[in-house]
């Protein structure tokens, strides 16, 4: 998972203070922690962030005249971790208590079939005793944006690009709502990388494609755009800039699968849309902890 925010960075702790006493306040506090919610209050809170998701375009755009921070989220909530429940909750009900400053971008595991293999299906099975939690979170995984632009100038997707893409346009008409398809637009989106090639090349993944600077120079000129910022491969720094400044990949998940040893960044873009990053680690192991249960090996494959 990937983020990017606007403004003087706060974490998402520090966004403004919620009213005391609701019960989505209460469940945004021990979501921190953490801790379950309860079968029932997923559903409800699922039903809630449906009704924000299915308004919201395909492009969304963040920033402008918000008058605090906003945050953007750039996919792969799920599968990353031992609290892939928690955390995809703990944005969901954040997006609920503040619609305007929470923007979710579907990434490739924000899918039924991906999740059954890499363990999200089996989280929620663990933790609930059945898959009712799984099927409210996969059923919001269609409501979710496939990309966001920033001010008319910085486009953020998950992936990449698609040969099947040549404006912004043609995202804004993808018919969003469904299981991430097998080949063509929007799984594109979710699935391709950048590359040191010319044009288009098959991607290793087995979906996507891989796409060079001048695909990108393209695209950008096209649109007028000045960056792509996207997430989706692993960055040992964090952040790596491609293209002549003309791609960014932001990697926010530090210590990738517990083991990777990587740093993690959060691009933090300002009223003149002036870039920087802040680079940051894997809280101590003591403060993580780790559930009494814990998944097999193949969980983080």
């Amino acid at each position: 998972m990937s983020a990017l925010l606007d403004s003087s960075p706060p974490t998402p702790t520090q966004l403004t203070p919620p009213t005391p006493g609701s019960d989505l306040d209460s469940q945004i506090t021990r979501l921190m922690r953490c801790e379950y919610l309860r079968e029932s209050e997923v559903k409800v809170l699922c039903q809630k962030a449906r009704e924000i998701l299915v308004d919201e375009s395909n492009l969304f755009k963040v920033g402008g005249a918000c008058p605090t921070r906003n945050y953007l989220f750039l996919g792969d909530f799920v599968d990353r971790g031992y609290y892939s429940v928690e955390t995809f909750l703990l944005l969901l009900a954040l997006k609920v208590r503040y619609p305007d400053r929470i923007t979710l971008i579907r990434g490739n595991h924000e899918s039924r079939q991906i999740t059954q293999v890499y363990g999200f299906y089996d989280e929620c099975l663990r933790k609930y005793g059945s898959v009712n939690v799984w099927r409210y979170c996969t059923e919001i995984f269609d409501y979710l944006s496939l990309s966001a632009i920033v001010e008319d100038r910085i486009f953020c997707v998950h992936g990449g690009l698609s040969p099947s893409i040549n404006t912004l346009d043609q995202i804004r008409v993808i018919d969003r709502k469904q299981e991430v398809p097998h080949d063509g637009a929007m799984c594109d989106l979710m699935w391709s990388d950048p590359e040191e090639i010319e044009g288009w090349g098959l991607s290793p993944r087995g979906a996507g494609y891989l796409f060079g600077g001048d695909v990108v120079s393209m695209f950008n000129t096209t649109n007028s755009l000045t960056l792509i910022a996207r997430a989706h491969q692993l960055v040992m720094e964090g952040h790596r800039s491609m293209f002549d400044d003309a791609l960014v990949t932001v990697w926010s998940a530090p210590n990738y699968c517990y083991r990777c040893g990587n740093v993690a960044a959060i691009l933090e873009l300002d009223e003149n849309l002036e870039r920087s990053y802040k680079i940051f680690e894997a809280a101590p192991q003591e403060a993580r902890g780790i559930p009494l249960k814990n998944p097999s090996p193949e969980y983080f494959m």
